[in-house]
């Protein structure tokens, strides 16, 4: 029986969208997670949908996987996982508001807030950093299609160029893995 050939175009994409990822930016994010570990700053994390699934998952590595069995361990939140809070921001206020509201009362100018957004116009993941930048917190978008606003709102955006909702979310969610590496690595080899 004969694949699909939908299957190999499909990982193809996925393989040539990550071949053109920028290394340098997935250094300088690993970068500037290391300097909030070492503060002990908090990361703040969100998207919505697959977005917030890779935000949750990304936060889960933080807290878990990277900081597990050190004597100190990062701080992270992810602000799409309180239910209770959106649902209630977005009832009572509006769903624009269910990050940037949540941000307002917990981030500092020594905060990293990650917002993920395939298309890189939510209008809540934009909101939200553009009020951490005007606390002087760092921001750091993760962003697919044409990188949309978040792109031009954050401090640095990793892009996933594709005109592709899941391609993009498998890449970011790629990019979260490599990161992920990346931090056990340089905390395994450092003294810290």
């Amino acid at each position: 029986m004969k694949a699909d050939p939908e299957i190999d175009a499909y990982f193809d994409r996925v393989s040539d969208v990550l071949g053109r990822i920028s290394r340098e930016r997935i250094e300088q994010f690993v970068a500037a997670l290391m300097e909030i570990y070492e503060s002990g700053a908090t990361v703040f994390v969100f998207g919505n949908g697959g977005s917030g699934g890779t935000a949750s998952h990304f936060c889960g590595d933080l807290v878990k996987g990277v900081s597990c069995g050190r004597e100190r361990g990062f701080k992270a939140i992810c602000l799409n996982d309180n239910s209770p809070a959106v649902l209630a921001i977005a009832n009572d206020m509006s769903y624009d508001d269910v990050f940037v509201e949540q941000l307002r009362h917990f981030v500092t100018e020594r905060d990293l807030v990650v917002g993920i957004s395939c298309s890189g116009n939510s209008e809540n993941v934009v909101r939200a950093l553009k009020h951490a930048k005007r606390v002087g917190a760092r921001t750091v978008a993760l962003c697919g299609f044409d990188g949309g606003q978040v792109k031009d709102v954050a401090d640095l955006a990793i892009h996933a160029d594709v005109q592709d909702m899941e391609v993009s979310e498998d890449v970011h969610s790629a990019v979260c893995h490599c990161v992920k590496r990346l931090l056990m690595n340089q905390l395994d080899g450092s003294s810290i």
